[in-house]
């Protein structure tokens, strides 16, 4: 298998522009530890934790610092509505491996639809799919087989929130072609045990405690929906 020559060995903090710790998003703890501590990251990183414990804004910051749009995109792309962002980039420092690719694809499945709409009002030189003419899952799917062939990183934020089941497994399948053949690296933030189980994925668990490495049949996600699938009514019975 050809090695992957990493986009982002590592990710550090800017020193000579630290962020105050006092000012969101530096009061959460796994920025925080991020930034104290630095991050390395593998051929495949996956993030997986709770809503609001700070893997979007850890993924975002990383898209950001890469030259990526916020809203998703590629590197250098103009897509841009409405800011929200963290300003957590811009203390940032990725550590790059000699000679890697500085291309990369940001896919935020909220998202996708205005980058679709954008990339139909700046067509470039070479044709491509008609995004809006799937739904949405296909539409996420095309764009990463029709972009596949470009070396670089790709970073993707809760993309489950796309796809079904079978969807997962399709993109699990599109990334993994796309490392094995050391044409890119992934960095996943993701809600689900499907993507969680990435073969070969460094799993980071976020949390109130920071960032901590896992086991995919030790995280809280995977014993959380084992539990509700073996017995649903056991958590149902209490929404009432």
């Amino acid at each position: 298998m050809p090695r992957t020559r990493l986009p982002i060995r590592r990710v550090e903090e800017y020193a000579p522009e630290p962020l105050p710790r006092a000012q969101w998003p530096g009061t959460l703890a796994p920025v925080q530890q991020l930034l104290d501590d630095g991050l390395d990251l593998a051929p495949v990183t996956v993030l997986v934790g709770d809503n609001g414990v700070g893997k979007s804004t850890l993924v975002e910051a990383m898209a950001l610092a890469f030259g990526m749009g916020p809203e998703g995109g590629s590197t250098m792309s103009g897509h841009s509505t409405r800011p929200s962002e963290s300003q957590l980039w811009e203390h940032l420092v990725l550590v790059r491996e000699l000679g890697a690719a500085k291309s990369g694809f940001f896919l935020r499945a909220e998202t996708m639809h205005g980058v679709f709409t954008y990339l139909e009002d700046h067509p470039g030189a070479r044709p491509e799919p008609v995004f809006h003419e799937r739904s949405h899952g296909e539409s996420f799917l095309d764009f990463v087989i029709d972009r596949s062939e470009w070396p670089g990183l790709w970073i993707l934020d809760e993309p489950e929130s796309a796809l079904s089941f079978s969807g997962c497994l399709a993109l699990i399948g599109l990334l993994q072609s796309i490392v094995d053949t050391g044409r890119g690296q992934v960095v996943l933030s993701t809600h689900s045990p499907v993507l969680a189980a990435f073969p070969g994925a460094a799993i980071h668990e976020v949390g109130e405690w920071g960032i901590r490495r896992a086991d995919w049949s030790d995280l809280d996600l995977v014993r959380n929906q084992r539990a509700f699938l073996e017995s649903p009514e056991r958590y149902l019975r209490h929404l009432s």
